[in-house]
């Protein structure tokens, strides 16, 4: 089964977040083998960057504001690119302070999901949302539509 893992710094405080991040886990768990690893926060993001760095494995990519941006189905073909090749693949989410430039510049992509800033906990539901909907666009699924 491939591995799937989400690096990301604090907990999530609400549980509304924490239910919506599990649905997707339990929808995903069909297609991947995903691990979410939890970081603690750091008083700014150097002090956060070490503990990522060591945590992240494989293909990283990195969610900052000055990534690139894919469409849905941009992000299922680097996916299943990424698989074909028998790539494990991490995604990393800092804290409300950001990431570390250590961290964006170890990473193999630097990804965009918007021009705007999402709170870190809401940004862990959208990615995995997207990790779901790049599954199903993948599996032929009528989700995505």
């Amino acid at each position: 089964m491939q591995k799937l893992n989400i690096v990301c710094v604090g907990k999530i405080k609400e549980s509304f977040y924490r239910e919506a991040v599990a649905e997707y886990a339990k929808r995903l768990s069909r297609f991947v083998d995903l691990s979410v690893r939890e970081l603690a926060e750091g008083r700014d993001p150097e002090e956060e960057a070490d503990g990522i760095i060591r945590a992240a494995k494989g293909y990283v990519v990195a969610l900052c504001i000055e990534g690139k941006k894919f469409s849905s189905e941009a992000l299922a073909g680097e996916l299943k690119k990424l698989y074909d090749r028998g790539r494990e693949v991490t995604f990393v989410i800092g804290s409300s302070c950001g990431l570390s430039g250590r961290v964006k510049d170890a990473a193999h992509l630097k990804l965009s999901f918007s021009d705007m800033t999402f709170p870190h906990q809401l940004m862990r539901v959208i990615l995995c949302e997207q990790i779901y909907r790049a599954y199903m666009i993948n599996s032929g699924s009528e989700y995505h539509k």
